[in-house]
């Protein structure tokens, strides 16, 4: 797929890891939806840069809990540019829960916002790709989800969910749309990391760095642009899942 002139339609797009990957379509041609929930000024600073590149980008609130937001936000996208021809579900929460202070609302939360949401707009928007006659999806997924710490047990089920989910919708939505999944390593830690998060960090990726934003972002265009790719888990870990 040649991404100028698509329409792509970006979770968690504000910052981060999302807002790299936006910027690298918009900067390829492809038209934005900017998808936040709390960062607005954020993704206005999305929205300024894409029209820089030449594009007519929009920013849509949505809470990814809320299957109404969802569905208004994908209305929002057609009614602006009257197809969607890229997805890429980079939103989600993480944070620690260790098993002895794990609550219901915790598991609720995880499953909620980090498998149900991507799977209420990977079929939302694989029934529009179906239509259209092409579209790609892209989870972004971690390696947690074959790979499961403690502390993090609500997290990894759901990214375990997402790459199931993942495998099922490319059956699903084949022969038209393409939909493949990203298993993040450690890419960029939490922003109340200390030198010795880092450090720790650092010990358990074999090529001793840290990923980039830039380097899921070389995954993502690959997935996009790759016409004979489906069902496909990418790891972007530096081998992190081989220790």
């Amino acid at each position: 797929m040649d991404i100028e002139g698509k329409v792509a339609l970006v979770t968690g797009a504000a910052k981060r890891v999302g807002r790299s990957i936006a910027l690298a379509l918009a900067e390829r041609g492809a038209e934005l939806v900017v998808h936040y929930r709390d960062s607005e000024r954020e993704a206005h600073e999305v929205l300024a840069q894409a029209k820089r590149y030449g594009g007519k980008p929009v920013a849509v609130r949505a809470d990814l809990a809320s299957s109404a937001d969802l569905a208004e936000m994908v209305e929002t996208a057609m009614r602006a540019f009257g197809r969607i021809d890229i997805l890429v579900n980079s939103a989600a929460i993480f944070y620690r829960t260790p098993f002895a202070s794990l609550t219901e609302a915790d598991w609720d939360r995880f499953l909620t916002v980090n498998l149900k949401a991507p799977f209420l707009l990977c079929r939302q928007i694989g029934e529009i790709m179906r239509r259209q006659g092409r579209g790609k999806i892209v989870n972004l997924a971690d390696i947690a989800g074959s790979k499961v710490w403690a502390e993090f047990i609500p997290y990894a089920v759901s990214k375990a969910g997402l790459l199931a989910l993942t495998a099922g919708l490319a059956k699903a939505l084949a022969p038209a749309v393409h939909v493949n999944a990203i298993a993040l390593g450690t890419v960029l830690l939490p922003e109340e990391s200390t030198p010795e998060d880092r450090e720790q960090a650092l010990r358990r990726v074999p090529l001793k760095r840290l990923g980039s934003p830039e380097d899921v972002v070389r995954g993502v265009l690959y997935l996009i642009a790759s016409d004979f790719v489906t069902g496909e888990v990418l790891n972007v870990d530096g081998g992190q899942r081989l220790l």
